[in-house]
C-alpha cells in the first residue's frame, strides 16, 4: 500500500485524472439513475388468480383455492401459502423464502397449476405471475357531466396523447368500466318467437365470425379465401339472423333482443370534486425519471386547458413526484447547511487550505457513490438522499486524520513531497482499518429481512461506497494535493476575512489548548488514579440507560407513519349494500370533510397569509379503495384488485405541507374523524394521512379449522382491544357476505332429465349471462353477453316465476323442479397455509398510547387466556408487528457478525487479542448517547434509531483506534505506560474532538428540522449524532483507563504465574 501512496503522490496527473474520472462517472450516474419517492421493493410473491365469474366466495374456495394450494404446497422455496376467495375471483399467493430464484419458482408453480384438470367448468384460465408493485408517478383526472361514453372516449384520447410523449411508456385508464355488449332477451320474447336461450346464443356464435377459407392457386397467382362476418358494434349484432320462419320471414336479433353497446355492469363510480370522472394513470418503467415524467404530464395538461371540450375539466392528481421534489429540496437544503457547518468546523480547527482539500474529498466520495448507484440498483429517493446527509460528517474523518498528520510532518520537516508521503504512510494502516470497521458496522443493515429491510437497504448501500471512495481519495489524491502547499502565515494584522478568521482560529486554538492542559489533563490524571471508581461510574450510567429502556421510560415505535399531503377516509359497508347506500355514506364523509375544510381555512388565515384553501381536490370512489390499495402496495403488500358496491373512499389532496399554515395532515385526519357523525350500518371506517405504512399497528391473525370458533375468538379479541386507550378503528376481515338463494334440485326433476348442473346453468344464463363471444375492438378486449333484461334481473319474482327447459324441450316452473333456500355467505374467505384465517385490525393514536406497550400487554395478559379458552386456534402477529419481529431478528443475527468482523479488523493491526476489546468498549456507551439524545429531543426510539445504533458501532471505534495506536507508538519509543497514556489523550484530543464534531454538526440541521416531511428520518440522525458525541467522552476518559486496566490484569497474571513458578 505504501508503494501505491508514493506513486500517486509523485504522479499528480494520475491523481487528478482519478478525481476527474470519478466526477464524470458520478455525473453520468446522476443522469441515468432512477428517481422515486420510496425505493421499489420486490414482494417475493407469486400470485395465481382464477376468475370464476358469478361464483360465491365459498364456491371459489372449494373449486379454486383449495385445489391450487394442494397442487403447490410441496414446491421448494415456498415459505407460506395465502389464499383469498372473493366473489368471482380466487387468488392464491405463494410467499417465497428470501433468496429463492423467482423465475424458477414461477415455472414450477405454473407447471403445477396447469396440471390441475378439476377446476369448475366455468372458470377462466389461471393467470400466474410474480407480484410486482408498479411505480405510479402522477394521475390525470378527467371529469365532467358529459355522459359515460363521451368521458371514456376523451380519457382514451388523453391516454394515447400521453403515451406518444417521449420518456413516457406506461399509461393506463383507471376506475373505468370495461366495454361490453349486452344482448338482453326477456323470457316472454323467447316464448313469443318460439326460441330458446341456447338457440339465441348459438345463432350469434355461428353468425358473428371470421374464418379463413384457404386459397385458390391460379396461373396468375394465389388468391386467399376468407369468410368475413365478425360483428364489432351493437348495430352489427342487431342485424344477426336468429331464425327464418316457414313463410320466409327473417327474425333478427333486434326483433327479439335489446342490444346495449356500452359498459360492463359494475358498481364502480368515481367523483372528482363532485363530478363523474375517469383517471389516467402514468407509471414509471425501469430507470425512467419520475421528475421528468411529472413535468411532461404537467406541461401537457397545462397546454390542453384551452382545447378542452365544453363540460370537461382536466387536472393533475396525486403527483407522487411532488413528494420527491419537495423532500429532495428539503434534504439538499439540510445537506448544504450541514456541509457549511462541517466546513466551518474544519476551518476552525485546521487551516483554510486543509479544510478546503478535505471538503473536496467529500464531493469526490459523493460523486463516486452516484456513479455506483445505478449499477447496484439504488435509486435517488428519500432514504438514499438521507444517507448522504448521514455520512456527511463521517466521510471526512479519514481525510482529517491524513491531512492533520501531513500538516504535522510539514511543520516539522518542511513543506515537501516527502513530508506528504511520509505523513500519509504513517497513518495509512489505521485509516484503512478505521474505514473498514465503519463499513462492517453498516453491513448488517444490508441483510435485514422483510419489507422494511428492502426499503432501508438503500442507506447502507449509499454509506458504504461513500466511505470506500473517501478512503481512495484521502490516501491516493489528498497527499498529492497537499504536497504542493507552501508555508504561509495564517495569522496577520491586516484587514479582510482571512485575517479575521486567522485571529478567530488563533483565539480558538489557544483556548482549546488551555482547556486541554488545564482541565482535561488533570481530570484524566485523577480518573486514571481512581480508574476502578471511574469505570464503575461508567457502567452505572450504562445500566441506568438499560433500565430506562426496559422500564418503558423511553418508548419504542417501530416505524413512524410517513406524513403526506393527502387525507383519506376508507369506508367499508356490510357486504350486499347497494351502491346507492354506499354513495350516501360517501356523501356524508364529503360533507364532514367540507366542514373541516372551512374550519382549517379560517384557522390558517388567522395564523398567517394563506391565499388558497387547505384542500385542493377531492376524489370520491364507490366500489373501490384506490388510495388504500396504493398505500399498501407501497409497503410491498398485496391487495386484490376487486370492485364491490360496499366499498367506498374519500381522498382529499391537500396543498403541500410547506404551504400549509398550522394544519398537519394528521391533525386534519383527526379533525375529520371527530367531525363525522356515526354512519348507519358502517362496518369499518378508517382515516389515514400516511403515504407509506409498514403495516397496521395492530394486526393479529387467528387461524384454525373451526370457523365458528374463529368468529367467537375474533369477537372477543375486538372487545379486549376496545378497552385499551388510544386503540381505534377496530375491525376484522371476517365480513358477512351477501344474502344468498341456494337452489337444490328436487328428486322429481331428475325424472324429467334435469340435473343440478343443468339447473344451475340455466339460472346462470338468465341472471349472470352467457358469454357468447370475446372480440378485440381497438385496444379493448370486449365480452358479448346474452342475459335477461336488467329490470328482470333486479327482481326476485323473476327467479320465482322462471321456466326451466327440460331435456325433451318442455318448460316447467322453477319452483316445481327446485327448492329455494335463503342463506348468508362470506364477503371473502382468507386462508393461510391451508387453514381458514381471520385478522383483527386496529390503529393506535400515538399521542395517547404506544403500540409496543399495548402488544406487550396483549402477549403477556390477554392472548394466553384466549389460547387456553380456544384450543386448536393459532394466534400470530401480522402487519407492523410481524415486520418488527423480522427486522429486529435480522439485526440481531447480523449484528454479532459485524462485531466479530470489527474485532478481527482491529486485532490485525494491533497484533493483539485484547487491545481490540479496549477499542470496542465505546460501543455500548454509544447506546447511552443515542438514548439520552432521544430523551433530549423528545422523540420515541424507532427502527431507524436501532439502525443508527448499529451503524454507530463502527463509527465510535475509530477515535479509540487512533488513540490506542498512538499509545502503542509512544510505548514503542520507550515512554513509560502512565506518561504514554496521558500524552496520547492530550495529543489526540483535538483530532478526536474534530472528527466527532464534524459528524455531529453535519447532522444537526436535519435533527433541528421542523418540517413534517423529515420527522421519520430524524431518529437515525439522533442516534448517530448524540451517540458519537457521548462516545467521544468515553474515548478520551474510559479508553485510557481501559488500557491501564488491561495492563493491571496482565501484571496480575504475570505476578500469579511467577508466584506459582
Amino acid at each position: 500500500m505504501n508503494g501505491v501512496i508514493d506513486w500517486f503522490a509523485r504522479n499528480h496527473v494520475a491523481a487528478n485524472l482519478l478525481v476527474v474520472g470519478i466526477f464524470v462517472a458520478g455525473l453520468m450516474g446522476l443522469w441515468s439513475g432512477k428517481r422515486e419517492v420510496f425505493p421499489s421493493v420486490s414482494s417475493d410473491m407469486i400470485s395465481v388468480s382464477v376468475v370464476y365469474r358469478g361464483a360465491a366466495p365459498s364456491e371459489v374456495e372449494q373449486g379454486v383455492c383449495i385445489k391450487i394450494e394442494e397442487a403447490i404446497q410441496g414446491i421448494e422455496g415456498i415459505k407460506k401459502i395465502l389464499s383469498t376467495a372473493t366473489e368471482g375471483l380466487g387468488t392464491t399467493r405463494a410467499e417465497l423464502v428470501p433468496g429463492t430464484d423467482i423465475p424458477e419458482a414461477l415455472e414450477e408453480i405454473k407447471s403445477a397449476v396447469e396440471a390441475i384438470d378439476t377446476f369448475p367448468q366455468l372458470t377462466e384460465k389461471p393467470v400466474i405471475e410474480e407480484i410486482v408493485v408498479e411505480k405510479q408517478v402522477i394521475n390525470v383526472a378527467i371529469a365532467g357531466e358529459v355522459g359515460a361514453m363521451a368521458l371514456r372516449q376523451f380519457a382514451e384520447l388523453v391516454r394515447d396523447d400521453l403515451t406518444a410523449i417521449p420518456d413516457i411508456t406506461q399509461v393506463r385508464l383507471a376506475n373505468a368500466r370495461p366495454y361490453e355488449i349486452s344482448i338482453e332477451v326477456s323470457p316472454s320474447a323467447l316464448r313469443q318467437h318460439g326460441l330458446t336461450f341456447d338457440a339465441v346464443a348459438a345463432a350469434i356464435r355461428s353468425s358473428s365470425v371470421d374464418l379463413p377459407g384457404g386459397g385458390i392457386k391460379t396461373n396468375g397467382g394465389e388468391i386467399l379465401l376468407r369468410s368475413i362476418h365478425q360483428a364489432y358494434r351493437g348495430e352489427d349484432f342487431e342485424s344477426i339472423l336468429l331464425m327464418v320462419r316457414e313463410d320466409g320471414t327473417r327474425v333478427l336479433v333486434k326483433d327479439v333482443c335489446r342490444v346495449i353497446d356500452g359498459f360492463r355492469e359494475s358498481d364502480q363510480e368515481s367523483l372528482f370534486d363532485g363530478k363523474p370522472c375517469l383517471m389516467v394513470q402514468v407509471f414509471r418503467v425501469g430507470n425512467q425519471n419520475a421528475l421528468t415524467i411529472s413535468s411532461k404530464v404537467q406541461e401537457y395538461v397545462e397546454n390542453q386547458q384551452s382545447l378542452l371540450p365544453a363540460g370537461i375539466q382536466m387536472t393533475t392528481w396525486q403527483d407522487d413526484a411532488s413528494y420527491l421534489r419537495s423532500r429532495q429540496e428539503l434534504l439538499v437544503k439540510n445537506g448544504f447547511f450541514g456541509l457549511a457547518l462541517v466546513f466551518a468546523t474544519l476551518a476552525l480547527f485546521l487551516r483554510f487550505g486543509l479544510a478546503a482539500w478535505v471538503s473536496v474529498g467529500l464531493f469526490v466520495s459523493f460523486m463516486g457513490t452516484l456513479w455506483l448507484m445505478p449499477i447496484i440498483d439504488v435509486s435517488i429517493n428519500l432514504l438514499s438522499l438521507f444517507a448522504f446527509i448521514l455520512v456527511l460528517g463521517i466521510v471526512v474523518d479519514d481525510a482529517i486524520v491524513v491531512s492533520e498528520n501531513i500538516h504535522s510532518h510539514q511543520q516539522r520537516d518542511g513543506f515537501s513531497l516527502l513530508s506528504a508521503i511520509r505523513g500519509t504512510q504513517e497513518v495509512g494502516k489505521p485509516v484503512i482499518f478505521a474505514v473498514l470497521t465503519t463499513v462492517a458496522a453498516f453491513l448488517p443493515l444490508v441483510m435485514v429481512p422483510g419489507n422494511t429491510g428492502k426499503i432501508m437497504r438503500g442507506i447502507p448501500l449509499v454509506v458504504i461506497p461513500t466511505l470506500l471512495f473517501s478512503l481512495v481519495e484521502s490516501l491516493l489524491v489528498l497527499p498529492c494535493h497537499l504536497s504542493h502547499r507552501a508555508p504561509a502565515p495564517f495569522h496577520g494584522n491586516g484587514a479582510g476575512l482571512r485575517s479575521f478568521w486567522g485571529k478567530l482560529q488563533g483565539s480558538f486554538t489557544s483556548r482549546l489548548e488551555d482547556f486541554v492542559h488545564r482541565t482535561y489533563r488533570p481530570f484524566l490524571q485523577v480518573a486514571i488514579e481512581w480508574r476502578y471508581v471511574t469505570l464503575a461510574c461508567g457502567l452505572g450510567v450504562f445500566l441506568l440507560t438499560l433500565g430506562l429502556m426496559g422500564g418503558g421510560w423511553v418508548r419504542f415505535q417501530f416505524f413512524p407513519p410517513v406524513e403526506g399531503d393527502n387525507v383519506a377516509a376508507i369506508l367499508t359497508m356490510p357486504e350486499g349494500t347497494s351502491s346507492q347506500e354506499t354513495l350516501r355514506a360517501v356523501h356524508a364523509l364529503e360533507s364532514s370533510a367540507q366542514r373541516v375544510r372551512a374550519e382549517a381555512d379560517v384557522s390558517s388565515s388567522s395564523k398567517g397569509p394563506s391565499p388558497t384553501s387547505v384542500f385542493r381536490h377531492t376524489l370520491s370512489s364507490i366500489g373501490q379503495q384506490p388510495f388504500f390499495k396504493t398505500q399498501q402496495e407501497g409497503a410491498g403488500k398485496f391487495v386484490p384488485d376487486v370492485s364491490n358496491a360496499h366499498l367506498g373512499e374519500v381522498h382529499v389532496e391537500l396543498v403541500p405541507s410547506e404551504e400549509r399554515v398550522g394544519a398537519s395532515s394528521y391533525q386534519l385526519a383527526s379533525a375529520w374523524r371527530d367531525a363525522t357523525q356515526p354512519i348507519p350500518g358502517v362496518e369499518s371506517l378508517k382515516f389515514t394521512a400516511s403515504i407509506f405504512s409498514a403495516g397496521e399497528p395492530i394486526n393479529l391473525q387467528i387461524t384454525g379449522r373451526d370457523f365458528a370458533l374463529l368468529e367467537q375468538a375474533g369477537n372477543e379479541l375486538q372487545k379486549i382491544l376496545a378497552r385499551y386507550p388510544g386503540v381505534k378503528d377496530i375491525s376484522d376481515t371476517l365480513k358477512a357476505g351477501k344474502s344468498e338463494i341456494q337452489l337444490e334440485i328436487k328428486p322429481r326433476a331428475e325424472v324429467l332429465g334435469l340435473s343440478q348442473a343443468e339447473l344451475g346453468r340455466q339460472v346462470r344464463q338468465a341472471f349472470y349471462g352467457e358469454e357468447v363471444q370475446r372480440i378485440q375492438r381497438g385496444r379493448d378486449d370486449m365480452r358479448v353477453m346474452v342475459r335477461f333484461p336488467k329490470i328482470d334481473r333486479s327482481r326476485i319474482s323473476t327467479l320465482e316465476s322462471m321456466m326451466i327447459r327440460t331435456s325433451d324441450g318442455r318448460e316447467v316452473p322453477l319452483e316445481e323442479v327446485a327448492t329455494l333456500q335463503w342463506g348468508t355467505g362470506f364477503s371473502s374467505i382468507e386462508r393461510v397455509d391451508r387453514r381458514r384465517a381471520i385478522n383483527i385490525l386496529a390503529d393506535v393514536d400515538v399521542t395517547q398510547a404506544n403500540t409496543t406497550e399495548i402488544i406487550r400487554a396483549l402477549d403477556e395478559e390477554d392472548l394466553p387466556s384466549l389460547l387456553a379458552k380456544y384450543p386448536g386456534l393459532t394466534f400470530s402477529w401480522q402487519g407492523e408487528r410481524r415486520e418488527q419481529q423480522e427486522t429486529i431478528a435480522g439485526i440481531a443475527s447480523g449484528y454479532p457478525l459485524a462485531l466479530i468482523i470489527i474485532y478481527a479488523l482491529l486485532a490485525v493491526p494491533f497484533r493483539s487479542y485484547t487491545q481490540p476489546l479496549i477499542v470496542m468498549s465505546a460501543i455500548p456507551f454509544g447506546l447511552i448517547g443515542a438514548v439520552f439524545g432521544h430523551i433530549l429531543m423528545g422523540m420515541d426510539l424507532t427502527i431507524l434509531s436501532m439502525f443508527g445504533i448499529v451503524a454507530l458501532s463502527g463509527v465510535v471505534v475509530n477515535d479509540n483506534l487512533v488513540l490506542v495506536v498512538y499509545i502503542n507508538r509512544m510505548r514503542e519509543e520507550g515512554m513509560r505506560l502512565g506518561e504514554a497514556v496521558l500524552k496520547a489523550g492530550v495529543a489526540r484530543f483535538r483530532p478526536i474532538l474534530l472528527t466527532s464534531l464534524t459528524t455531529f454538526v453535519g447532522l444537526m440541521p436535519l435533527i433541528l428540522e421542523k418540517s413534517v416531511q423529515a420527522q421519520f428520518l430524524i431518529p437515525m440522525a439522533i442516534s448517530l449524532a448524540f451517540g458519537v458525541m457521548f462516545a467521544t467522552v468515553i474515548s478520551l476518559i474510559l479508553v485510557p483507563i481501559g488500557y491501564l486496566l488491561l495492563e493491571d490484569i496482565k501484571s496480575l497474571f504475570i505476578s500469579a504465574k511467577a508466584a506459582n513458578g
